[in-house]
């Protein structure tokens, strides 16, 4: 016999079988809740598009051009948002267009943007899979 038996022994503590029916419960949520979370962050980037504004141009005082480069899953259809701002960052031009899908995960774009007044900048706002 053990010192940890003769311990028990004296003590009157015994290992019961629900006490391991409870290790195992808390062990299988464990491993549920890991395997969930994995799926979840999985799931969550299968539609992920990356768009990055390489380049802008102003055209005048009511257009401006921007250069832009998506990274987007292939053989999906997807559409970006585009914006023109002024010297405070206010928004003069605003566009939404969208492109048909296609077997490049990345490809390079030049749009136009009309504006109300006078832009500073133009820029990808943001992109989505449609």
């Amino acid at each position: 016999m053990t010192t940890q038996d003769m311990l028990d022994e004296r003590y009157g503590r015994t290992r019961s079988p629900r006490r391991l029916w409870t290790i195992g419960i808390v062990a299988a949520i464990g491993a549920t809740l890991v395997g969930l979370f994995a799926w979840m962050t999985v799931a969550s980037t299968i539609d992920d598009v990356r768009a990055d504004t390489t380049g802008f141009t102003v055209v005048d005082s009511h257009a401006v051009e921007i250069a832009f480069q998506i990274t987007a899953p292939e053989g999906r259809s997807i559409a970006c948002a585009l914006e023109a701002q002024d010297e405070e960052h206010g928004v003069v031009g605003w566009k939404i267009v969208e492109y048909p899908a296609s077997e490049l995960r990345s490809r390079a774009f030049h749009e136009t943007i009309p504006t109300t007044a006078p832009s500073t900048t133009g820029l990808v706002n943001s992109c989505w899979v449609t």
